[in-house]
């Protein structure tokens, strides 16, 4: 039984949400964003209330109930507040910095890594090391900012790479010279 699904979505101030065969429409001040509920899902809004439902009880549409609610709060939040993901480039010589519509990153190797910048987010470079990604998708921002990180993961000896601020790196000793 899914219990997130059984919860209703507070709307808040300046934010619509219609519905019309099965495509979910949410519109804020930070934008739009639509969602196709799968089969079996159903949508309802009485007020500011937005209640997520489901036809039958079978496994697969249970399991797509909690999901489907999640995924429509997750809208809800991103056309009125947004998300954002702050990263941080440790290590010698770690630069980013924009070109155009692409993130130039210098990670030591022997040439620069040009990521594209994909529609809807926007990426900020604070000096050269702080990274800032911020758009309404939370997927997408999520999405891009663990690809950039995968360019250089952070590395347990000396803790250099693209990590996520506040991120914990387990440093492990280095070798041991013994007798």
């Amino acid at each position: 039984m899914s219990r997130v699904g059984l919860k209703s979505i507070t709307l808040t101030d300046k934010v619509t949400v219609t519905e019309t065969k099965g495509l979910v429409v949410v519109e804020g001040p930070k934008g739009k964003l639509d969602f196709q509920l799968p089969r079996g899902i159903g949508f309802s809004a009485e007020g500011n209330e937005v209640t997520i439902t489901r036809a039958d009880e079978s496994r697969q549409v249970r399991a797509l109930h909690g999901t489907a609610r999640s995924l429509v709060n997750n809208m809800i939040i991103g056309v009125s507040t947004g998300y954002s993901k702050d990263l941080e480039l440790v290590g010698v010589g770690f630069r980013a910095k924009l070109a155009g519509k692409a993130l130039d990153l210098s990670l030591g190797k022997s040439h620069p890594i040009l990521h594209p910048i994909p529609e809807g987010i926007k990426v900020t470079v604070d000096g050269t090391t702080k990274l800032k990604v911020e758009g309404i998708d939370k997927q997408a921002v999520g999405q891009f900012a663990a690809e950039v990180r995968a360019y250089y993961k952070p590395e347990p000896y000396k803790g250099k790479g693209i990590r996520y601020v506040g991120e914990y790196v387990r440093r492990k000793a280095g070798k041991s010279v013994g007798k």
